[in-house]
């Protein structure tokens, strides 16, 4: 067994794990993170990865997410996580106060921010904010894979407004 003294070893080494794909041994090492220091945040934010991408555990990812938010507001990593979780679970009120603090955040890929918020508006049908959403997700792009997708995104949402016109105009004709 290995033995690590400082906190820090330890989350360094469950992020290693997580790299190899021993998600049960970064597992065991997050939770004694926490037993020992429920205020790491860093922690919190690597369970809250595990449970909402491996274990689909959506209620416990949320409250790690969550709590990697309140302990470390700053930490930029979290955010597209946690959005991507309210906005998958249709949770609206958190998706407006997640995002707003993601956009406020120095060093969030904004970018990805604006996409998640474009598919959030586009699953909901609201087409103007799906639009605006991924033109300001171009905008931020730095990267051509994803300006090509914010591209590929607006064309979508352009020819649903116009299916959904389309539809509108044969009930009423």
């Amino acid at each position: 067994m290995d033995t690590y003294y400082t906190i820090e070893e330890k989350y360094l080494q469950a992020v290693d794990e997580l790299s190899f794909g021993e998600t049960p041994k970064a597992l065991n090492l997050l939770n004694a993170i926490i037993a020992d220091d429920a205020t790491y945040a860093r922690a919190h934010h690597q369970l809250g990865k595990i449970y909402y991408y491996d274990l689909k555990d959506y209620q416990t990812a949320g409250f790690h997410f969550k709590t990697c938010m309140e302990l470390e507001p700053l930490f930029p990593d979290n955010y597209f996580h946690y959005l991507s979780l309210v906005v998958f679970l249709k949770m609206d009120r958190q998706v407006d106060v997640v995002s707003a603090k993601a956009l406020a955040t120095p060093g969030v890929n904004t970018a990805s921010i604006y996409e998640l918020l474009g598919l959030y508006a586009e699953k909901n049908r609201q087409w103007p904010k799906a639009l605006e959403a991924y033109r300001n997700a171009y905008m931020e792009a730095t990267a051509k894979t994803q300006r090509d997708e914010s591209e590929e995104a607006i064309d979508r949402v352009k020819e649903k407004m116009q299916q959904s016109l389309a539809y509108q105009y044969t009930l009423s004709g």
